[in-house]
């Protein structure tokens, strides 16, 4: 399973970690799915660490604190599959703590500091085309559009 992530710096396509992360994977399924993403902005891009987007409150009109939405409802950290390492290209769960993802995520610059991460956000995917894109983000940059390959 794919996801293509449409922004307007190029487009992303993620191979989704189905096998490692069903749940995670599911609920991010789901929200792209439902248009959930489309329209909301990366609220956080630091460089050779992050790109995160997924917040609601970062939607046009929206009002609260950019980084602090999410869809309604928290969902459990997945930690024990395979593919649990933060390198380049990495999608993963950002949470306020240990199961209280729910729609927000990042991607990851590079390895160089993410490893402290490792067990403890959920991977669940990984640019395999486009992603320099990644590179190109900047904090209110739209994702367009999050599509579902089955």
């Amino acid at each position: 399973m794919q996801a293509i992530i449409k922004t307007a710096k190029g487009t992303m396509k993620a191979d989704l970690y189905t096998e490692d992360t069903p749940k995670t994977v599911a609920n991010f399924v789901k929200l792209a799915k439902d248009g959930y993403y489309n329209g909301l902005k990366f609220h956080r891009v630091l460089p050779d660490f992050v790109i995160q987007g997924g917040c609601p409150n970062t939607k046009d009109g929206a009002t609260g604190m950019a980084g602090t939405g999410g869809p309604g409802y928290q969902i459990d950290c997945e930690l024990s599959g395979g593919n649990q390492h933060h390198d380049r290209g990495v999608l993963s769960m950002a949470h306020a703590g240990l199961n209280t993802g729910g729609s927000q995520f990042f991607v990851c610059h590079s390895r160089n500091n993410t490893a402290h991460l490792d067990g403890a956000h959920t991977c669940f995917g990984k640019v395999v085309d486009g992603v320099d894109i990644v590179d190109d983000i900047r904090e209110g940059d739209a994702i367009v559009s999050i599509e579902i390959i089955d």
